[in-house]
């Protein structure tokens, strides 16, 4: 059953989808208007209306392993988090990429890419042969000792590093986390992490635990500070 909420402030209404209760809290979706919208714990996460930074994301990590020649030729790149779609979509758009790994923990947003309205967002990336779905959370695949090793990581896993929905997501920023990302890149690989705005204080940590060649690229949005994507590389 969907839910019409009434309108507000002279935008479109606002009807929800679905709502599903996890071990992780409650993950709704909503419609508002021809966009579609994901709340996680009554937290905005994130919407269709716009995926640039998404886009950039991949883009960015693959222009960089295009910059130093890259550890080997078809790249193997991990998403963290599928969300709408807009990162799975675009790399899967690009024949250069190899092996696509995407983890997502909600079993309710990747339903909603199956069988639901957000798939035309992901674009049919879900059948590409490269792509592999793995349904965990992020923190506890990067920990696995035995773990495989990407050319790319790129992460769009919460609003970022300095504000998070999900308090477990915090170790993913911290010196810890990012020493396990360090480990989970081939020499000469890149991180790429998505984040709701600018921190310096996350471009030092990577620095810190031993990235290199750290740089963050700003996405102007309608209002409010941009979004950005921190790039950096283990060199070694």
């Amino acid at each position: 059953m969907t839910t019409a909420l009434p309108e507000r402030d002279g935008h479109e209404a606002v009807v929800t989808l679905d709502r599903r209760e996890g071990p992780y809290g409650e993950v709704v979706l909503r419609q508002r208007g021809r966009d579609f919208e994901i709340i996680a714990n009554g937290c905005f996460l994130m919407d269709t209306a716009d995926g640039r930074s998404e886009r950039l994301l991949i883009q960015a990590a693959l222009d960089e392993l295009d910059r130093t020649g890259g550890p080997v030729e078809r790249p193997s790149v991990l998403i963290g988090g599928l969300g709408v779609g807009f990162s799975l979509a675009y790399a899967a758009a690009e024949p250069r990429w190899g092996r696509i790994a995407i983890v997502e923990r909600e079993t309710a947003i990747i339903d909603w890419h199956r069988t639901g309205p957000l798939g035309a967002f992901s674009d049919g990336a879900l059948e590409d042969a490269r792509v592999e779905v793995l349904h965990t959370d992020l923190l506890e695949y990067l920990a696995a000792a035995d773990g495989e090793r990407y050319d790319a990581l790129c992460l769009d896993i919460d609003n970022g590093p300095d504000w998070t929905v999900t308090e477990s997501n915090d170790g993913l920023y911290g010196a810890d986390g990012l020493a396990v990302l360090w480990h989970r890149l081939r020499t000469g690989g890149v991180l790429a992490v998505w984040s709701a705005q600018p921190s310096p204080a996350f471009e030092e940590a990577l620095r810190a635990v031993g990235f290199s060649d750290v740089v963050t690229h700003e996405i102007p949005v309608a209002r409010g500070v941009p979004d950005v994507v921190h790039l950096a590389r283990r060199a070694g």
